[in-house]
């Protein structure tokens, strides 16, 4: 954990361990099919440029294992064991892991921290839900036997098929976090930290420069969704950008720490390096570093400047320092 930690405790991490989502995006600004290359050396020009700015790096062993080589000294190394995406087969967004992978071989390949992903809501219905605890459950007790932190990411849905950024999902997304964190606080699944979404979405937020007309919470409301949902807590969280745009993510953490929500930090992607996809489709990698080194570090530093009041993650196991916790 100190390795992906800053000398405060609090994590500042960077995520590169997009795949599906990534080639999409790519092959759209491109106009043609994204190549292993391709996917490999974007992972690679993010890993070189930002991680002086981070406290660490997810990345995937799919396409990030030689990108994983170029990281910062100060930056440690999260490697996803999940599968992208889901199974579309079946109802509930089940997720599956790597093929050939295993959190033994993860360590191997340099990781610091195993992460997961899947796609969670407390609404589901019980046998989806019940496969999804044994499916951590059983991450939990393999990242034991390995003696390497979990972080284990949530990600909401509407069970029922509606719009996930649709108003109607925003007023049942506070539920759907501040459930999801408790449930994964359970000591049965062996999770470190929880990497998970804000509980509002800043679009629906009246007052916010994020609002764009519909309101769902006003500030005051927000506010104390984020304190709910802190509270439900009681494992170590930080929170992931989901996609949104950097000035979106970084006016949430200010909520967040208006709220004094006792978050650990963020693992933050695309909110830094999604908007220079095009011009490395269009002009190459060494635009894109040049776009990386001005537009990218200036996002990363909104977010980093947003973690003042970011808690250690120790803290929420009850100590004040992260070698206290390892002697207890």
């Amino acid at each position: 954990m100190k390795a992906v930690s800053t000398d405060t405790g609090a994590i500042a991490a960077a995520a590169m361990d997009q795949r599906g989502s990534l080639k999409k995006a790519l092959a759209k600004a491109k106009g043609s099919d994204a190549t292993d290359a391709m996917m490999e050396e974007f992972k690679a020009v993010v890993t070189e440029v930002l991680t002086p700015h981070a406290s660490a790096i997810l990345l995937d062993p799919q396409w990030g294992l030689e990108p994983s080589r170029l990281r910062s000294p100060n930056a440690g190394l999260l490697l996803a064991y999940e599968e992208s995406g889901y199974d579309n087969t079946r109802p509930g967004r089940l997720p599956d892991l790597l093929p050939f992978w295993s959190v033994r071989r993860l360590k191997d390949a340099g990781a610091d921290c195993v992460k997961v992903l899947i796609y969670y809501t407390p609404y589901d219905n019980k046998e989806v839900n019940d496969e999804k605890h044994a499916f951590v459950e059983r991450i939990g007790d393999e990242c034991r036997t390995n003696d390497i932190p979990f972080f284990l990411e949530f990600v909401g849905y509407d069970h029922t098929g509606g719009d996930e950024k649709g108003p109607e999902y925003a007023k049942r997304k506070p539920q759907v976090v501040a459930r999801s964190m408790a449930e994964f606080s359970k000591d049965r699944y062996g999770v470190d930290v929880m990497k998970v979404e804000v509980p509002v979405n800043m679009q629906y937020v009246e007052g916010s420069d994020s609002f764009t007309g519909t309101a769902v919470y006003d500030r005051e409301k927000a506010i104390a969704l984020f304190q709910k949902a802190s509270a439900s807590a009681r494992k170590p969280f930080i929170y992931l950008s989901a996609g949104v745009g950097n000035a979106e993510f970084t006016e949430a953490l200010t909520l967040a720490g208006e709220s004094r929500a006792a978050f650990s930090g963020v693992l933050c992607g695309r909110a830094t390096w999604k908007d220079g996809i095009p011009v490395y489709a269009k002009d190459g990698a060494g635009a894109f570093r040049d776009w990386l080194r001005t537009e990218g570090i200036r996002n990363i530093g909104n977010v980093n400047g947003a973690l003042s009041s970011a808690q250690p993650w120790f803290r929420a196991y009850g100590v004040e320092t992260a070698d206290a916790l390892a002697t207890a």
